[in-house]
């Protein structure tokens, strides 16, 4: 067992959530750092995940009670009557769920554990003959850009899934969690957090090929180096108006191009950065009204966001970022695949503050995450820094650093300046641990 899970074994007990000597099945899913990638997932790019030593724990018990119970530690307890999951002796459409928690934001983090439930009964026609209670407690904060949502899906699946004898594989399992989040907590991501939780080695870079999702050799992190993530206390959400626009900027974009060329296969990432300059920047406005678009060209193939006639999306920039992240993602694994060199860390850096660059030009830049990555900058390689970037959907949350594993002191001194500037205590991700599917599920007496 690791530290996070003996102390939340202690919570229990202390806490007496269970009945003393009865047994319960335990999960343990971590955060993850995105170190290259993205935004670029929805868009069919390969991206480069790193599972971090933060995590969500659960533990589950089926009762008697038909009712799901789900408490988090520090939180009301949520409670769903199991038979609100099949009403009209039929599961919940997506829709209706969504709703049950869109009406009070105070409940919206349950929306997170009771969308598995809906899941497996609308997927995997699976039926629930008992309730369940479930405790959950994290040491991965909210709004941080480390995948704090995905790793409370993936460890409540595990949970139910071992609880109840479900049988489902992990990267199947992982894909499931992304319809909990997209249909029923309503935030419009990819699947590369959901994927790293679940799948995830500890020090090793998931790669995955989101054609949709193609699990591919994991990288492991060189010895020599290192990788961070400085929070910037600017709160991060998946669901915010500029992670949505963005998105929906890109897929207009695709379907522009689409309109006019079909020789490429399916995915923007699929477009060289050549072919993208050369046959298709020239087409793609800079931006347009939704409702030019949709007079236009109907709709887009998104089927998580819609087009707002009333908005103005950036167009050129948020299809670019997807052509030009999938080039640097793949240069940036191999070159952690070459022999070690001060020149590879340097090129692998350039890289990261290549990618944060088109963050901001995609306007999902933020001020202290941008001042985070230009003290990086200014520590530099002379104190083992070699590059930095935003993480997950931009807009604040955490920064990914890459160094030289002996760089403790710039990071700190890094996260000091910030603290200087800004008066914000930024935490700081360091390490790393195995995902959902490694750790397993353990049955344990409370």
């Amino acid at each position: 067992m690791t530290d996070d899970v003996e102390t939340f074994l202690t919570t229990l007990r202390a806490g007496k959530f269970f009945e003393s000597g009865s047994s319960v099945v335990v999960t343990r899913s971590p955060g993850r750092l995105d170190v290259m990638g993205g935004i670029a997932d929805y868009s069919g790019s390969l991206v480069l995940q790193y599972p971090i030593a933060e995590a969500t724990v659960a533990a589950i018990q089926p009762i008697d009670e038909p009712i799901i119970e789900v408490i988090s530690i520090g939180r009301k307890p949520y409670t769903m009557p199991l038979r609100s999951l099949v009403p009209d002796g039929e599961p919940l459409s997506y829709e209706d769920a969504r709703n049950c928690f869109a009406q009070n934001e105070e409940d919206h983090w349950a929306s997170y554990v009771i969308g598995v439930f809906v899941v497996l009964l609308r997927e995997r026609r699976v039926s629930f003959s008992r309730g369940s209670r479930i405790v959950i407690s994290s040491t991965l904060p909210e709004g941080k850009g480390v995948g704090s949502s995905a790793a409370l899906e993936t460890a409540a699946m595990q949970a139910v899934a071992s609880a109840f004898q479900i049988r489902i594989e992990p990267h199947a399992m992982a894909l499931l969690c992304q319809k909990a989040e997209n249909l029923v907590a309503g935030s419009p991501c990819g699947v590369m957090d959901q994927m790293t939780c679940m799948c995830g080695e500890k020090y090793a870079l998931l790669a995955l090929l989101c054609q949709p999702a193609e699990l591919q050799t994991p990288v492991r992190v060189p010895e020599e180096m290192s990788l961070w993530g400085i929070d910037s206390g600017e709160r991060h959400a998946v669901s915010g108006s500029d992670y949505v626009s963005v998105r929906i900027g890109a897929f207009m974009g695709y379907r522009i191009i689409a309109d006019t060329s079909m020789q490429w296969n399916g995915y923007l990432a699929n477009i060289s950065p050549e072919e993208f300059e050369l046959a298709h920047a020239s087409r793609l406005p800079e931006e347009m009204s939704g409702a030019e678009f949709l007079s236009r060209y109907s709709r887009t193939t998104d089927i998580v966001t819609r087009v707002d006639p009333a908005r103005v999306y950036k167009i050129r920039q948020p299809t670019a970022h997807p052509v030009f992240e999938h080039d640097r993602v793949k240069r940036f694994r191999y070159l952690l695949t070459e022999p070690s060199s001060e020149e590879r860390g340097q090129q692998l850096g350039a890289l990261m503050y290549e990618s944060h660059a088109s963050y901001s030009a995609c306007g999902l830049g933020s001020d202290g995450t941008d001042l985070i990555v230009r003290l990086v900058r200014e520590e530099g390689p002379a104190n083992g820094l070699y590059g930095a970037r935003i993480t997950g959907g931009g807009s604040g949350g955490t920064v990914a650093i890459l160094g030289r594993r002996d760089a403790h002191q710039a990071i700190n001194r890094v996260a000091e300046k910030y603290r200087g500037v800004t008066g914000y205590h930024s935490y700081i991700f360091e390490g790393s641990s195995v995902g959902v599917a490694r750790f397993g599920s353990r049955a344990v007496t409370v």
